[in-house]
């Protein structure tokens, strides 16, 4: 998702997407990412709200993401404002190591429709307890290369599951994220209603460009889990031979050395 972009844009975006693929609901950014209550540009968010409505309708389901953007009193504010217009998903409205002030956010719009999500930056195990404990979210976000793999993802959705909240992972980008992602939501019972699958293409993503065969595509608003052996998708072995690597063998445990391997496409440097 873009942020540095103006509500016409992104709603042009939408309206396209719509037509050549089916999408039936739309995540777009408000706020300024880690914001202290500011917004990217003034006015941003109040103006980005109501003109992606206006424009899709009414049956379009629209979520949006703040990014750490508010204080609980400003992410209570916002919260009503996008109730409003008919936003059913409002994504880490605060900074996501103060999990308590989002816990207040979640209680105090939970009268309303629209419900509150977040934790694609918690790898704890511990921390997502207390989290789901403390029902500091209506919909459960970890993100599968964020806390570690598979079985912890697992762990996490359990955990959902036991508090009956949907889960509904992070998944930024069309990297092996994504096949991660979906294998695991077709394999538990409180997956929520949408999986997220980026729209921003090689001039964002760069190095997403070729990673893997085959690439998830969307028809009719709807992507399908991989259905081959293993993950269902090929490493690119060219995508391989471009990019650089470094391992550095294993040393002594007990020599507090440990075994490290780096990988990443020359083309993503500088860019996350």
């Amino acid at each position: 998702m873009k942020r540095d972009i103006t509500p016409e844009a992104e709603t042009e975006r939408f309206l396209q997407l719509r037509e050549q693929h089916g999408y039936t609901a739309f995540k777009f950014r408000i706020g300024k990412e880690v914001g202290h209550d500011q917004d990217e540009w003034p006015g941003r968010t109040e103006a980005i709200v109501p003109t992606i409505r206006r424009a899709l309708g009414d049956e379009a389901t629209l979520l949006v993401d703040a990014n750490c953007c508010y204080t609980p009193q400003k992410a209570i504010e916002i919260g009503r404002f996008l109730n409003d217009y008919g936003i059913v998903h409002y994504e880490e409205p605060c900074p996501y190591w103060h999990f308590e002030w989002t816990a207040q956010v979640t209680e105090a719009l939970r009268p309303l429709t629209i419900q509150v999500a977040g934790g694609e930056q918690d790898c704890s195990i511990t921390q997502w307890q207390r989290i789901i404990n403390a029902r500091a979210f209506d919909i459960v976000q970890p993100d599968i290369c964020y806390i570690g793999g598979v079985t912890r993802m697992l762990r996490v959705a359990k955990m959902a599951q036991a508090a009956g909240l949907p889960f509904t992972p992070h998944t930024a980008n069309l990297s092996l994220v994504t096949v991660f992602t979906l294998h695991v939501m077709g394999a538990i019972p409180n997956a929520g209603p949408y999986v997220e699958f980026s729209i921003e293409g090689d001039d964002y993503y760069p190095w997403q460009i070729g990673l893997y065969e085959p690439m998830p595509k969307a028809n009719n608003g709807q992507v399908q889990i991989p259905s081959g052996p293993g993950w269902g998708v090929e490493i690119n072995p060219v995508w391989l031979k471009g990019a650089a690597y470094q391992v550095t063998n294993r040393q002594n445990f007990y020599s507090n050395q440990y075994s490290v391997m780096s990988f990443h496409d020359r083309s993503a440097l500088g860019k996350q």
